[in-house]
């Protein structure tokens, strides 16, 4: 059933047209500001153009995949030089386990999106902020 879902999601989000699709994965450029969220920013966007919860949330992490891989490709240079010796096992367990830890995450949120809202979340977000503003101001 839920690849039936998944699917039915893929064809709707392939038909989004060019322009809106760009304009929410340039909202991935807010993440540039401390404390901006990507994958939140893309998701308000998403919201913004008209998607579902869960349609925003799916494109939101497909739009992750690269900018992860391209993360990961940029340090594989580290990894196999002289930083890397006496860490590769570690390295590699960690990075195992880490998109073990992903996968689950994300097919967890997207189920979450598809009959529920961020609204939790951005009011845990703007609290969080406040309590963090006023710490670091009067602390």
């Amino acid at each position: 059933m839920h690849a039936d879902v998944g699917s039915a999601a893929d064809h709707r989000l392939a038909r989004i047209p060019v322009a809106p699709a760009v304009l929410i994965g340039a909202a991935q450029i807010a993440a540039l500001a401390p404390g901006i969220s990507r994958s939140g920013a893309t998701l308000v966007a998403g919201l913004a153009k008209g998607l579902s919860h869960a349609d925003a949330a799916r494109f939101s992490f497909l739009l992750a995949t690269p900018v992860i891989l391209a993360a990961g490709v940029l340090k594989l240079g580290d990894l196999a030089g002289p930083l890397g010796d006496g860490i590769r096992p570690q390295i590699l367990a960690g990075s195992l386990l880490s998109g073990i830890g992903a996968y689950l995450s994300v097919r967890f949120l997207t189920r979450w999106f598809e009959n529920r809202s961020a609204r939790p979340f951005a009011i845990y977000c703007i609290v969080a902020g406040l309590g963090c503003l006023a710490w670091f101001t009067l602390g």
